[in-house]
């Protein structure tokens, strides 16, 4: 069986006819001077009171029915002028006039001259409206209507043109003076004039007519292509998942012929083979449940280059000239969305893949639209960077869109399920509700592509409570249970995750909540204790902690073979915090006391590990500060205590007095000359000041030495000479380092002591 971009791309070469049956749009110009008799020149933007003078000299319109003329106001009510009482002036109106009827042939599809006749002048007041019906060929060589809607405020009036079962809605209502919105339909084509709901419109009619002779000009007719894509569409977007080894892809990306600019993305300014194309492709997407849209289509890519000539040194060559060596890394995009009516549905950026643009070579060959060469400097090689640009129809079924938009990551999926969750609770509906089902579908899709690993989702935990919190306010509990399933087992959990893992756990049984948290300490008591011990200490006051999941942090202790090297970096700092044997002391304990007395011997015997300052002492202070309800572990935080107390004691009996002199601390981390030059200076007791003049890069790196060593040194460049001098000062950092220490020393152990006094047993 063929692909559908192979099928969807052949059949699109039967369009051959560019043009459609209408085609519409607004240009920028001047308006025309407007001189109607028995008015007068008329202002534009249409005044009230100049519509009513209008009124006073039309008459109302005739509509034809066979041979006869006839006027009845329930079949067309509008006033007409007629033309020979209508003069068009105004500087740049003829221009105007002639740029509007060349985008009409374009639009058409007509080849050749035309021309435009002036045919009546029309104005439609509130209510006014014309019932569905043909227009007559005034005049031989006519073949199209063209109506040019001045500037007038008013609502409705939308015109309706439909030709072989499709219909278009245009509305040609323009306010400002510096445009004109125009129309142009083939006469056989029905259309009708719904009724104006306030205001006035305004229009010129002209009828189009080919001054040379030639075959009568009728709509374009891709009936028998439009009937293939449909049924081509429909099979498509009726297959059942998983059909994976038919390969079909989940949307597909047609690139157009013409160039348009962000600012013309319109189904209406589609020009040419282009329009042909939209227009039988949408009726077709239509028929088969698609949902089609217009987008921006770009292509980023980058990578390493050769220069092979060009640019300033070889005059035979304009600009850069360079070659791609290795790998080229792409990034291929979807923005700017426009739906068949050019309104603009809230699509972020969207991905594509390769395998979804058809015909499949159509990006082969294009030029890119910018293109840049970075020259190798240094220890780096040239790079280039080139963009291209081109518009392109989208297509996919609609009852996959939500598969669709998940493509565009969480920052288009996470609203949309708030959304959804919101209106479905806001309804007061059931979990049979289509909001919920579309909710509980869409989660589905998200869970499918959550970042797996922990180096592309550690920076997302923001996003894991949004979308627990999502859920939760949806009551999807599988989706819930699922999820905590999921960062459990794909490395992505992190102690930001907690609060909203305990949040989403009322939700689950008693037994699951349990399951739940075992199963998360058990797959990552090991890169991350720290997050399984906090969690483990918060779901003890549910009870939801459990006797295995304690021994599987436990173990993740005891096991040497794990050493922080085999923890990606980022993961190192998440590892332990200052809070980590507190948690871990008030989780074990709620489970057994033993444990954790296992787990504060295995903690003391590794000082390299735990860090007195950095854990234990925090620790310690944090215990001291908790409800007594709330340490099981009582007498195992007590003999935390003794050892924090001795270390605190320790360093409180040090010496701690100014410096009597100028002699700093030199333990540097260099022995350089500069920095031998440098050590002297520090220990020398009558120099505060030292000025070491010379180059840039030596300055640099007695400065680093400075910095690294914690020298008592403030720092200043003089900038004058050359070289410049780097103006080293001594000060008594240390000094006020000790003296804050000590403060804290003493604030932590008069805290430890309110709870373990130095008397206590332990």
């Amino acid at each position: 069986m063929s692909l559908v971009t192979d099928d969807i791309a052949q059949l699109l070469l039967d369009v051959r006819r560019p043009g459609g049956f209408c085609t519409s749009g607004v240009i920028d110009t001047l308006a025309p001077g407007l001189e109607v008799d028995g008015v007068g020149p008329v202002a534009l933007p249409l005044l009230t009171t100049q519509a009513e003078q209008l009124v006073a000299v039309a008459e109302q319109a005739p509509f034809g029915r066979g041979e006869r003329t006839l006027v009845d106001t329930t079949v067309r009510r509008t006033w007409q002028v007629d033309a020979a009482r209508v003069r068009c002036t105004g500087r740049g109106w003829a221009g105007t006039l002639d740029t509007i009827v060349a985008r009409v042939a374009e639009g058409l599809g007509v080849d050749g001259p035309i021309e435009a006749e002036f045919y009546k002048l029309l104005l439609y007041d509130e209510g006014s409206f014309f019932i569905s019906h043909r227009d007559s060929e005034k005049r031989e060589g006519m073949f199209a209507t063209l109506v040019v809607a001045l500037p007038s405020l008013c609502n409705g009036g939308e015109l309706l043109v439909s030709h072989a079962g499709n219909e278009v809605r245009l509305d040609l209502t323009v306010a400002d003076p510096a445009e004109v919105a125009y129309a142009a339909f083939y006469a056989d084509c029905p259309h009708e004039v719904l009724p104006v709901t306030s205001g006035y419109r305004l229009n010129l009619v002209y009828n189009l007519w080919r001054p040379t002779a030639g075959p009568r000009l009728v709509p374009p007719d891709h009936s028998d292509a439009q009937s293939a894509l449909t049924a081509r569409l429909r099979r498509w977007a009726e297959r059942r998942r998983p059909e994976r080894e038919l390969a079909e892809p989940e949307k597909l990306v047609y690139p157009l012929e013409h160039a348009y600019t962000q600012m013309g993305l319109s189904f209406a300014m589609l020009k040419g083979q282009d329009a042909a194309r939209a227009t039988t492709l949408t009726a077709a997407a239509e028929a088969a449940d698609c949902d089609i849209h217009l987008a921006l289509l770009s292509i980023e890519e980058w990578g390493a280059a050769m220069e092979t000539g060009g640019g300033y040194w070889d005059d035979d060559d304009e600009g850069e000239s360079f070659e791609p060596v290795g790998d080229i890394d792409r990034h291929l995009e979807l923005t700017d969305w426009r739906r068949p009516d050019d309104g603009e549905p809230d699509l972020g950026p969207l991905p594509f893949e390769e395998d979804e643009v058809m015909p499949f070579d159509a990006l082969e060959d294009i030029a890119p639209n910018e293109e840049s060469l970075r020259e190798a400097t240094g220890n780096e090689g040239a790079s280039f960077e080139r963009s291209y640009r081109r518009t392109a129809i989208v297509l996919w079924p609609h009852r996959r869109r939500l598969a669709v938009l998940n493509q565009g990551g969480l920052a288009v999926t996470q609203p949309l399920l708030a959304t959804l969750a919101e209106d479905w609770a806001a309804s007061g509906a059931d979990s049979a509700s289509p909001l919920w089902t579309e909710g509980h579908e869409l989660a589905g899709h998200m869970l499918s592509t959550w970042p797996g690993t922990p180096w592309l989702s550690h920076d997302l935990h923001g996003e894991v409570s949004t979308l627990l919190a999502t859920l939760g306010r949806l009551g999807d509990t599988a989706r819930i249970e699922a999820f905590l399933r999921m960062l459990s087992t794909g490395g992505a959990y992190s102690l930001a995750d907690n609060e909203a893992i305990l949040a989403s756990l009322p939700r689950l049984t008693p037994d699951t909540a349990k399951t739940t948290v075992a199963r998360i300490v058990a797959d990552n008591a090991r890169p991350v204790p720290a997050a399984c011990a906090d969690l483990l200490a918060r779901a003890g006051e549910k009870e939801w902690a459990s006797r295995k999941a304690a021994e599987d942090l436990l173990t993740a202790l005891q096991d040497e073979a794990f050493q922080d090297m085999q923890i990606a970096s980022w993961r190192r700092r998440e590892r332990k915090g200052p809070q980590f044997v507190a948690d871990l002391l008030i989780a074990m304990g709620r489970v057994d006391v033993a444990l954790a007395s296992a787990a504060l011997d295995r903690i003391l015997a590794r000082p390299e590990a735990y860090a007195m300052d950095a854990m234990l002492v925090p620790s310690a202070v944090a215990l001291g500060l908790l409800p007594a309800d709330r340490l099981a572990a009582g007498a195992v935080a007590a003999r935390l205590a003794v050892a924090v107390r001795g270390h605190l004691h320790a360093r409180i009996a040090l010496p701690l007095a100014p410096p009597s002199d100028w002699t700093r601390d030199a333990e540097l981390n260099c022995g350089c000359a500069h920095c031998r030059a440098l050590g002297r200076f520090l220990a020398d007791p009558v120099q505060p000041v030292w000025h070491f003049r010379a180059k840039q890069s030596d300055r640099d790196h007695v400065t680093s030495t400075v910095r690294h060593s914690l020298c008592d040194l403030d720092l200043k460049t003089l900038r004058k000479g050359s070289p410049h001098t780097l103006i080293c000062t001594k000060n008594q950092n240390s000094y006020g380092r000790r003296t804050r220490q000590r403060e804290e020393d003493l604030a932590n152990l008069e805290l430890v002591n309110a709870r373990w006094p130095a008397t206590s047993p332990g």
